[in-house]
């Protein structure tokens, strides 16, 4: 990893300490060894989150039969996480910043617990995207903190190990997510049937929340910022319009509204950035009224070539997972008529390639640095993507034991994005905007993601052959990848606070 990783950048003080007087200097000594228990409690959080995005998809038929629920409500079952999820992301940062990062993860960890209990005992589909919608926001409030947790409590060798820790996370909730579903849906403990795919995060969640006042160490920013009530609004709306649109426009035909949304959505954006822009202005220049609020975002973040060349790596590398994963399970499931157990069982063949590469990235990184990782890991999901689209349409005895070889280097080669592409978009980010940086990196994977779906979902839904989509959707997020690897030459050479 880069020197910037080697000492902690100033500006960091513990919850409830005074302010220094005197600038830090980079000599000041890296920050004490992290708690024992930080990683296991703030992962915790990670794998429930990524796992409740994926694993409602299995259990969607099975609830629908029995809450009696239409189309519009098992959509929203889905579209209602996501949309809360994505909305609060950037408010949530900041919040951590403010009343402490340690605060915020945990409510949002108890929310969450709160929720997944509410999702499982829900006697109606109302109740159960209601339910849903909190979940989301939970989720909002936990992930920048544990971003930001892990840019300040960790530096050096260890923060590297920390990322790839956490990248490892990610990819276990989302590649296994299906499976572990499928698993516990078949196992029908206590006759839940789907109900235990939301009421699993109860006993996890409940075991986690005592460890996070002695685990998680405190942080916050030097000088606690104020809220930006404005800012919030306009971006949580802005957000609101971009989503929810990309969500619904391609299972609905595209109708006026959703475009009039997108409209909006840019016109919002556009608002945002330029009140950020000048509130960021009036607080470096010291030109704000006492008592004026900071920004949510502070616009010098992008002035950094990391943050800013960083960002558009990972809005490519999450264009292409979650749709990814769609339209592989579509492809199982009606292309190749396997049951959710079955399809969620092909996808381990991703999970050992993920597991392989992503518990050593931070080797690697350390021997060719984060842009030739992030090239190296890009060409190999370009290759693995590209070997499902030989082997798709051979349907001897299902042939799904022929995609094994193409999902196994896809999985390599994305436990060699995820970990270096976060790395790199926090490493030279000034702790006291730690939150505030946070929150725009998950909005940027939420919201590429969320993209992504409805863009393959155009080439996917162009054909009505399934083994045809399924061929094309590969190619294009094989070039999508290709993409990637040429995003990275945007990004630093040497230490990520360069340029």
């Amino acid at each position: 990893m880069s020197t910037a990783l080697n000492a902690r950048l100033p500006g960091e003080v513990a919850a409830g300490a005074s302010t220094p007087t005197t600038p830090t200097t980079p000599t000041t000594p890296p920050p004490p060894p992290a708690p024992k228990g930080l990683l296991p409690v703030v992962l915790t959080a990670t794998f429930m989150t990524a796992l409740d995005i994926f694993v409602v998809n299995v259990a969607l038929p099975s609830l629908q039969g029995d809450l009696g629920a239409g189309p519009d409500a098992v959509q929203w079952v889905m579209a209602g996480f996501s949309l809360a999820l994505a909305a609060g992301l950037v408010t949530a940062g900041r919040l951590g910043d403010r009343y402490g990062r340690r605060r915020v993860f945990g409510l949002g960890l108890a929310l969450f617990t709160l929720a997944s209990a509410a999702c499982g005992l829900a006697p109606t589909a109302p109740a159960l995207v209601g339910a849903r919608v909190v979940q989301g926001l939970s989720a909002a409030l936990m992930g920048p903190q544990v971003l930001a947790i892990l840019r300040t409590a960790f530096s050096g060798a260890a923060q590297a190990r920390a990322f790839a820790r956490y990248g490892l996370t990610m990819g276990v909730g989302a590649v296994f997510g299906q499976l572990i579903g499928g698993l516990l849906i078949r196992a029908d403990l206590f006759g839940l049937g789907w109900r235990s795919c939301f009421l699993i995060n109860l006993p996890i969640g409940l075991a986690a929340l005592p460890l996070v006042r002695r685990s998680l160490p405190e942080s916050r920013a030097p000088q606690r910022p104020g809220l930006d009530p404005v800012g919030a609004l306009l971006v949580t709306t802005a957000l609101t319009c971009l989503v929810l649109p990309l969500i619904q426009g391609p299972r609905s035909g595209w109708p006026l509204w959703t475009g009039l949304c997108l409209g909006a959505s840019l016109a919002l954006l556009a608002l945002f950035a330029g009140h950020q822009h000048r509130a960021t202005h009036r607080t470096a220049t010291g030109s704000a009224p006492t008592g004026t609020v900071t920004p949510l975002v502070d616009t010098r973040l992008f002035r950094s070539r990391p943050f800013s060349a960083g960002l558009l790596a990972q809005l490519a590398f999450w264009l292409g997972q979650a749709s990814f994963f769609l339209v592989l399970a579509l492809h199982l499931q009606f292309g190749r008529g396997l049951d959710a157990l079955g399809a969620g069982l092909v996808f381990t063949a991703i999970g050992l390639g993920y597991l392989i590469t992503s518990n050593t990235t931070h080797r690697v990184t350390s021997r060719i640095g984060d842009r030739r990782t992030i090239a190296l890991g890009g060409l190999l999901m370009a290759l693995g993507l590209g070997l499902l689209a030989l082997t798709a349409y051979d349907a001897a005895d299902g042939g799904v034991r022929w995609l094994a070889p193409g999902l196994f280097v896809d999985g390599l080669g994305m436990g060699m994005v995820i970990a270096p592409v976060t790395s790199v978009v926090l490493a030279g980010v000034e702790p006291r905007l730690a939150g505030a940086a946070a929150g725009v990196l998950s909005t940027v994977q939420q919201v590429g993601g969320a993209l992504g779906i409805a863009l393959i979902g155009l080439v996917y839904y162009g054909t009505d052959d399934p083994t045809a989509a399924f061929g094309r959707s590969v190619l294009a997020l094989a070039a999508l990848e290709l993409v990637l690897v040429g995003l990275v030459r945007f990004l630093p050479h040497g230490a990520p606070s360069e340029g």
